[in-house]
């Protein structure tokens, strides 16, 4: 008598369809990737909440701040336009932009040379050099700022400026120079011995040939730089407070929170606009940054 066969069973597992051991990798492959990346999630999280929180309150209406409303309705976008309205905001902006524009120039400009001296020269007392930069990286400013005060303000007559803070950036920063020299250090001599050969001197070598290969160190110093000169309060509060036509974004933003101490979407409109520029220079630059910072501590 014939075998009857199932079709059903004969023609094996319906294309499309897993089995229950490819469902049970797929579940088990799932819970591992969760349990790598919930800690990155988690610390995302962190980090991206509280500019969220601070996005929507900028954009409640002046009654829906002192309710526990999380969602903006409507979205109030005229808030930025009285942020920028305000007498003042758009002076301290272009005050910020002078001084972190110029200043980074100054400071990559100023410190490049000497870094490369530091890297690639061989000359007596290098090593002391070196000591002495670093020791200017640990000095405190809190420690020099009523001689630099005296010397800004009574001898120069600069108060009410922020030349004060811009002029030094043209003489080196000891941060800067050390980043830079652990930089150079990764570039092997044999570029700078080949150049030399063909006839280049210093100058040249270091323009051609060293600024070309330190590009992400140069960024990653350039970024340091202008990140610390945006968000600079301290020092536009010792040499510009007296001149409001000479602040400087952080420093007005104390005076606009506390002309607006109840207005907290305006509030957070104003530190919107103070915050968005480092975060949109950062986004665009953040792998030259990563890549200059890595590379900086190859070797010593």
């Amino acid at each position: 008598m014939a075998q009857v066969l199932d079709p059903v069973k004969t023609a094996g597992p319906v294309p499309g369809t897993a089995t229950p051991s490819e469902r049970t990798a797929r579940r088990k492959a799932l819970l591992n990737w969760i349990a790598v990346h919930a800690l990155g999630v988690a610390a995302a999280l962190f980090f991206v909440l509280p500019f969220v929180f601070l996005l929507l309150t900028s954009l409640m209406s002046d009654q829906q701040t002192l309710t526990r409303d999380l969602w903006p309705h409507p979205f109030e976008w005229g808030n930025y336009r009285k942020v920028l309205e305000t007498d003042g905001f758009l002076l301290w902006w272009r005050n910020t932009l002078l001084y972190a524009g110029l200043g980074t120039v100054l400071t990559v400009v100023s410190s490049l040379p000497v870094a490369y001296a530091l890297a690639k020269f061989r000359f007596r007392g290098r090593h002391l050099s070196l000591m002495l930069v670093i020791s200017m990286m640990m000095l405190p400013p809190q420690v020099v700022v009523i001689p630099m005060y005296l010397f800004w303000a009574k001898q120069l007559d600069l108060s009410g400026t922020l030349w004060p803070l811009i002029i030094p950036m043209a003489f080196g920063d000891a941060f800067s120079i050390f980043l830079l020299r652990q930089f150079l250090l990764t570039i092997p001599d044999e570029y700078l011995d080949a150049a030399k050969v063909d006839g280049c001197g210093e100058l040249r070598t270091l323009l051609k040939v060293v600024v070309p290969m330190a590009k992400p160190g140069i960024a990653a110093v350039a970024l340091f730089q202008f990140f610390y000169a945006w968000n600079d309060y301290f020092g536009p509060q010792i040499y510009a407070s007296e001149n409001s036509t000479a602040w400087t974004l952080s420093y007005g933003l104390e005076s606009f929170k506390s002309a607006h101490h109840t207005d907290w979407n305006l509030t957070m409109a104003a530190t919107v606009l103070v915050m968005a520029p480092v975060i949109l220079v950062f986004f665009f630059a953040q792998k030259a940054f990563v890549e200059g910072v890595t590379l900086t501590g190859v070797k010593g």
